[in-house]
């Protein structure tokens, strides 16, 4: 009996979107998939899952086939007790589109999800027609030791500190601190939601999340690059995105002025238009959002 399972067709507008699943070596994926031609595998970013693409593949659905799988420890795919690193959603990504038979393809990432795109066009370059990232992550920038280290002391924080920062808002709020420690709080709040994340990023050695980073091997890739980084996103993305293109000669980094760092959903038709003249031309020339 196949171990192959589809389930829950949607009609939305005039495409058909499958959701699937299938059993792998380390466990269940979940993916959503529209749409017919040339293959475009979309990644999701850090804080998200599959869902953020919808709107961005619905948009493609009559002319490429999309591909949105939940990474694993993500979404609706398994979250096996392993250990979790980019690698690993390397191999994993590597036997999906073994499974599905889809020797070429492009792939699409967001955050995290642009990570482990470049790292999969690194280990396997025959594979890849070319990579469109939005704000990525997985280089080097200034800060970053320090950021990441932040990071892990706000995941580990019990939520009796910021209780105790909360009574003492009259103070905070005289120093200045309310609006950060708020800030703070609510990111916490967020991360504790996607713990595969939270390991991958935040709970890991540095060394071995510095073996990982891509700064040094990006100028190895030769398929077609464009980055895609909102204007009003925070410094660091700017900074990692900027240094994707500074890495790859191959690499054009578009802005897109007006928006943040939710580029798939706030942007989607913009994102969609991007992806789809990418594709149609294999190249991409420098540009600027509106």
């Amino acid at each position: 009996m196949t171990n192959f399972i589809r389930v829950n067709y949607h009609i939305k507008m005039d495409a058909l979107l499958r959701n699937s699943r299938r059993k792998l070596s380390q466990g269940l994926l979940f993916w959503r998939e529209v749409g017919e031609g040339t293959p475009v595998i979309f990644l999701h970013g850090t804080w998200n899952d599959s869902s953020q693409w919808l709107s961005v593949m619905e948009s493609l659905s009559q002319h490429l086939h999309c591909f949105a799988p939940d990474l694993i420890g993500f979404g609706e795919s398994e979250c096996p007790n392993i250990h979790y690193s980019i690698d690993l959603q390397v191999e994993f990504l590597a036997e999906f589109l073994q499974a599905l038979k889809l020797p070429q393809v492009y792939l699409v990432g967001h955050s995290l999800g642009g990570w482990i795109a470049a790292s999969y066009a690194l280990k396997y370059p025959a594979q890849i027609f070319g990579l469109v990232l939005l704000a990525p992550e997985g280089v080097e920038i200034e800060g970053q030791k320090k950021r990441w280290q932040k990071m892990q002391q706000l995941v580990k924080l019990p939520p009796m500190v910021f209780q105790l920062l909360r009574l003492l808002r009259p103070f905070t709020k005289i120093l200045g601190l309310d609006a950060k420690i708020e800030q703070d709080w609510q990111f916490r709040q967020v991360m504790l939601q996607y713990p595969t994340a939270c390991q991958l990023l935040f709970q890991r050695q540095h060394p071995e999340l510095e073996a990982e980073l891509l700064h040094k091997r990006l100028y190895l890739l030769k398929v077609p690059i464009l980055i895609l980084q909102g204007g009003k996103d925070t410094p660091d993305a700017l900074a990692l995105s900027q240094s994707y293109a500074q890495h790859n000669p191959r690499a054009s980094l578009k802005m897109i002025a007006h928006a943040g760092s939710d580029l798939p959903e706030s942007c989607a038709g913009l994102v969609a238009e991007d992806i789809r003249e990418f594709v149609n031309s294999g190249e991409w020339g420098v540009g600027s959002g509106e």
